[in-house]
Order: structure tokens, then sequence, then C-alpha cells
């Protein structure tokens, strides 16, 4: 079914703001994939906040005008499926790459991140990206260890120093002979 000029402008405008919002982009082509296949894709996007749309290439290079991923509109070629990260970096490859696994027709043909176009092969590098929560944990993790680093040079010297006596045993120790 044709879409008429206003129902044009409307898809243009929702994707364009998805894209001026979105942290990745994938283009994928799905030629082969069955209803229920994009389904269980559709709905998997939806909760890892990935903003999944197929529409025609032309209607996609209007909307990626003036965004970060103008770099793609010489690459989007054939009937592609686009997959905007809207939360994490990394979640639209994490999704495709998910799929790609059981569906051998789910094609990755454009990875583009930051302004940048890089080629399907690169949708393993942007799902190996870690989540936010990771991110924040492995953070967390680096700024701690100096921290328990110098604990565990401050235990050694006490017990060095100590004899191996517990701290608990020298204070208890302490206000029974004063």
């Amino acid at each position: 079914m044709a879409l008429n000029l206003s129902q044009k402008q409307e898809v243009v405008a929702e994707l364009a703001d998805v894209a001026a919002k979105a942290h990745s982009l994938v283009a994928v082509e799905y030629v082969g994939t069955t209803v229920s296949q994009m389904t269980a894709m559709r709905k998997q996007a939806r909760e890892t906040g990935v903003f999944l749309k197929v529409v025609k290439n032309t209607l996609a290079i209007r909307a990626v005008e003036g965004t970060d991923f103008a770099v793609v509109k010489d690459s989007l070629v054939g009937p592609l499926l686009y997959a905007f990260s809207t939360e994490e970096p990394g979640a639209a490859g994490r999704l495709i790459k998910e799929f790609a696994k059981s569906n051998d027709k789910l094609l990755p043909k454009v990875v583009s991140v930051g302004g940048e176009l890089y080629p399907a092969s690169h949708v393993d590098v942007l799902a190996a990206l870690p989540t936010r929560d990771q991110a924040l944990a492995m953070l967390a993790r680096t700024l701690l260890e100096p921290a328990a680093m110098f604990a565990r040079v401050v235990q050694a010297v006490a017990d060095k120093q100590g004899g191996g006596a517990p701290a608990e045993e020298a204070a208890a120790e302490a206000p029974a002979e004063a």
C-alpha cells in the first residue's frame, strides 16, 4: 500500500526525531525473515530501547539528513530494516547479532556510530560494548581498587609490626590495662 505525501512526511519526521536522539544505527537486510521472527525481534527491541523501522530508503535518507547518520545515505541500498539504539550505543548491535544467530537471512549492511560509517562486520564490535550498568560497575571497580590496595598494604604492615595480632584484640587489652 503506497503512502500519500502527508503519511510520508510523518514517517520522515518520526525517523528524523529518532535519528537525532539515537546513539547508533544498524541497517540490516531482512529479506526472507518470517513474520514471527520480526514480531519477536520487535518485542525484544521495545524491551531493550531499540527503535526498529522498515521504510523506503529514500525516506530514510531524508530522515537522517542533518544528523550524525547522514554518512550512511550512500550505503542504503535494497530492502533494509533500520535499528536505532536510543538508550545505549550497543543495544542495536546486540539485538541484531542475537537474532542473526538463529536467522541467516538477517544480514547487517551498515553500522554507524558517532557520525562514522563502519562496515557490517562492526556489528560484533558494537554488540560487545558494555551496557550502562556494566560500564558503571567497571568504573566503580577501577575507582575502588587503589583504596583496596592501600587497605591491604596497611593491613600487611600492621600484621608485620603487631606480630599478627588482630586490631580488635589489641583494642580489647588496652582498656583492661588502664
